[in-house]
């Protein structure tokens, strides 16, 4: 089976932690998002902005056979890098439901990889978690 490789780019974060969260998203070339998601964490807005990534592939991408997708997961969240691989245990309860429903969901997938990069190469999403806090702090 061919299947097609999508990069995607995500980000969250809290002022203050917790506090006002938003999460970014950048799959492929031509998709960003970013959304206030109240008040939280930020190892709970880095898990949100992951799980809306997974759940909005098609439509980024006007794929229809998510089984022929193969995902790169880029990501600054070292903890969720290695959560997902299985090097560290889930150990909060509220990142445990996230965690869970990212389980349900790469399945989907013909394969899922996470890479942990650097901020600074992380730039898009993480301009997109700022915007989405700017306009809501205003």
């Amino acid at each position: 089976m061919t299947s097609n490789k999508i990069i995607i780019y995500t980000d969250g974060g809290a002022r203050g932690n917790p506090g006002p969260a938003g999460i970014g998203v950048v799959i492929g070339d031509d998709f960003m998002h970013g959304e206030y998601i109240g008040e939280t964490t930020n190892n709970i807005a880095e898990y949100k902005a992951l799980v809306y990534a997974l759940k909005h592939v098609k439509r980024a991408t006007g794929l229809d056979d998510l089984k022929k997708i193969s995902l790169e997961v880029r990501m600054d969240s070292e903890l969720i890098v290695k959560q997902m691989s299985g090097e560290y245990k889930v150990k909060n309860e509220g990142l445990r439901e996230l965690y869970v429903e990212v389980q349900k969901l790469i399945p989907n997938y013909h394969s899922v990889t996470f890479v942990h990069i650097r901020r600074e190469k992380n730039k898009e999403a993480d301009a997109m978690v700022n915007k989405a806090l700017d306009n809501y702090l205003k």
